[in-house]
Parts: C-alpha cells; structure tokens; sequence
C-alpha cells in the first residue's frame, strides 16, 4: 500500500530558524504557510491519525493568523515563534479545545486553565495547529496513531501524536510529556528529535498529571538546533547554548544490565553509531553505571502507579465503565502500593542523581550516550513499545535528547544524550555536534 512507504508519508521540512526568518519577514505568507501545512494534514492524516479531529481547521488559523499579524505589523518586533504552528499532546490543557487526554471519561473532570506552556508559545507567536493524540491519560493504552514511516507500526507513547506529527511534517514544534519514556521513545521510532529538559524547567501547570513527582513536559522537533530554539521560549532563565571551541565530550556509556535491556539488533545499531563517533575523534569509555536497575524500574513504576491511582481515586469509582482495561489495572496496583514506598522513590531519585554526578566526576564523563530504545519501532498499534531504557534518565530528571542515527534496520532508531542536572544547554551544544556525525539526514 503506498500510504505505508516513508517517502510519501514522512517530509523533512526547512528548519525551524529558516521558517521564523521567513514567517517574520513575510518572505512566506503566514496565510500560505498555513494552507500548505493543511494541505498536507488532509492528504495523509486519515492514515497516520495524529491529530484530535477538528471542524474547519484551516479557517480558524487563517482568522488567527490575521489577528496576529494586526497585533504585529512591525517585522522587527515580531516574537521568536511568530506564526510557527505547534501542535500540543491532549493533556495539556489549551483555551479553545477540550481535552480528553486520550479518554472516554467526562473532560470535565480534570479540566483547568491553559497550561503555563502553552501560554509560553502563544506570547512568543505560536499558532495552535491542534491537539495531537495521546494514550488514555499518558499511560499504555494506545491511541489510533501510526508511525508515518510505516503505517504497520506503531509510533511509540504517550506522546504517539507529537512523534507522528513531526515526522509526517504537519508542524516544526510539537509538545509532549515523560513518565517514564513518552517523548525520547517516539521520538526514537519516528525518527525525530525528543527533548525533555531537566525536571522542572518546563513547567507542569495546566497538564493532566499522570505521576506528579515524575511528569517532565518535552516536545518534539526535526534537528537539535531547533530544539535549542524552542527551549529558549519553553525552558525557564535559558542561557544561550555555549560555543564548541572546547575539546570534544568525553562520553560515557552505561555498561552493564540497564544496557542489555535492548534488544541484540537495537545493541548491534548502539555499537555501530558509537564506532562513527569514536571514528569522529571522540573518546568513548564505559562504566557500570546501573547495577541496580531492576530495583530502579521496579520502585519508578510503582510510585507512578501510585500517584496515578490517587489522581484518579473519584473519577474511576464514578465513571470506572469509561476507563480501559491497562488503565485500570494499573490505577488498581497503584491502589496496594505503600506511601513509604513513594517516599522510597523520590529519595531514590536524589540519591540517583547524586550518584552518576559523581561518576562523571570521577571518570571525566562529559555527556552521557545510550539507546534510545531497545529497538525499532515495534509491529502493530496495540503497544507502544517498551520505555525501559529512558526510565533511570526520567527518574534522575537528567536532561535528555534522542538523536535520531543512522541505521541498516527498517525503521529508526536513535540515541539518548543525557547530561548534568540543569546543564540543558550545554547538553544541547554538544548534541548538535553528534547529530551531524550521526543523524541520516545531516
């Protein structure tokens, strides 16, 4: 079937910077850029289903489009984001829409004011392209979503719109959440950039929670450099990214069990791209790192489902009929879990931290590489594929970005980046060096 072949469902688009430049000049007509972009969303969206379905789309950005440009007739005062079209995951909450998160249950239960981030975007000059899609409540249940470079798999979760959606090339910017793996997983499969910045940087407000203690918001974008662009708007008191006229990274690799949870042929990708690099002059040493990373992704799961459970304490005893069946479960076992167990976690987390701080001092690691998953995007819609690799980094609440990399397998992969706490700039300099060492498309 030709909707499933990558070339005519997946699009590389200008970069971000480009597209300012031109929408902030009227090089491109913001009423042309948006007729094209929904051109584009009519064609392919009944096969990839990445976005919440929305009544007269293009008329409605057409009419914003208008109003923006009355409110900023002067090209040099014109905002960062000026007319890009952002696309955000359905649990955060956008004046305008209703969100749904991904379930059947009454909206209006976890309804609330615009998220902080979304107000971010719209002062800097986003337009709200719509809701992408999401698993029910950020969890597992998948949505209707398809990977767009093969329509047979799946493009990973929650965040399975966002992914999509910059892959198929609706949209240079997309939002998505982390538990455990949601946005450097799909970006994995799609074969985009993920970025989630440190915890705390991107503010929570004005998101349907999934775990509190662990929700870190990130997006989605097509190249590192327009990731650093977006952080600027999204991230709190961004500093500008330092230059690379330092040696390069000394990079470390987690050796040991956490690695052996990919996959032989995800390992066989790993090893491949960490010989590129090494070949590119960069040194590259391994440490045990994770020892204990069964404990760690035995506590992380347990606290989340914990916290889910309490969320969702009313809304499941009135309405447990509107729930799926994963979601449930899980909001069942976090019921069992002890608060002591919680309170387990969280000090895991600063102690884990703490801890691979102190291996990169003691081993000079500058930035740290690993899988982004444990392989290609799985067959089928029905699972999102396994976070395991992207859950230490989410429980540290290190920065960091998955790199899509070049590779023999049928679909793509990537690599994880991750680096100090609150070092998200410095994180993304060097990541823009390994992407063009790395990337199948730079």
């Amino acid at each position: 079937m030709p909707h499933s072949e990558k070339d005519s469902t997946t699009a590389a688009l200008p970069s971000l910077t480009t597209l300012v430049n031109e929408l902030r000049t009227g090089k491109l007509p913001l009423a042309k850029y948006i007729t094209e972009s929904c051109a584009r969303i009519q064609e392919w969206e009944p096969f990839i289903k990445a976005l919440i379905p929305e009544n007269d789309r293009q008329n409605r950005l057409l009419s914003e489009a208008r109003g923006l440009e009355q409110i900023y007739p002067d090209q040099s005062a014109r905002p960062p984001l000026y007319g890009v079209l952002v696309g955000v995951k359905d649990i955060f909450h956008t004046d305008g829409f209703i969100t749904r998160s991904g379930s059947a249950v009454p909206p209006e239960i976890f309804a609330g004011p615009e998220a902080a981030s979304v107000t971010a975007l719209r002062n800097a000059g986003a337009l709200i392209l719509g809701k992408t899609t999401t698993t029910e409540f950020a969890y597992f249940e998948p949505s209707p979503t398809r990977n767009p470079h093969n329509l047979e798999h799946t493009p990973g979760g929650s965040s399975s719109g966002s992914a999509a959606a910059i892959a198929a090339g609706y949209c240079h910017l997309t939002m998505g959440t982390q538990t455990i793996g949601s946005v450097i997983r799909p970006a994995a499969f799609c074969g985009t950039v993920g970025f989630k910045p440190s915890a705390g940087r991107i503010s929570t407000d004005g998101i349907v929670p999934l775990a509190p203690i662990w929700d870190q918001p990130g997006f989605f974008t097509q190249s590192v450099a327009d990731a650093a662009l977006s952080a600027s708007v999204l991230c709190d008191v961004w500093n500008t990214p330092p230059e690379n006229n330092a040696p390069l990274p000394l990079i470390g690799i987690p050796d040991d069990t956490y690695l052996s949870q990919a996959t032989h042929e995800g390992q066989s990708s790993f090893e491949t791209t960490l010989t590129q690099l090494k070949e590119a002059g960069y040194e590259v040493k391994r440490v045990p790192t994770f020892p204990d990373i069964e404990y760690i992704n035995h506590i992380h799961r347990r606290s989340m489902a914990a916290e889910m459970a309490e969320i969702h304490a009313q809304a499941i005893k009135d309405h447990k009929d509107k729930y799926r069946q994963r979601t449930v479960a899980f909001i069942h076992e976090g019921q069992k879990v002890a608060k002591k167990e919680v309170e387990e976690a969280r000090d895991n987390s600063v102690s884990l931290r703490t801890r691979l701080h102190s291996i990169m001092d003691q081993n000079e690691i500058d930035i740290w590489v690993s899988p982004s998953a444990p392989s290609y995007a799985p067959m089928g819609i029905q699972s999102t594929g396994d976070p395991v690799m992207n859950l230490p980094w989410t429980h540290s609440g290190l920065p960091t970005i998955s790199i899509p990399t070049k590779t023999k397998l049928p679909l793509p992969i990537g690599i994880q980046c991750a680096s100090r706490f609150r070092h998200d700039e410095q994180l993304l300099s060097w990541a823009i060096q390994l992407e063009a060492i790395v990337s199948p498309t730079i």
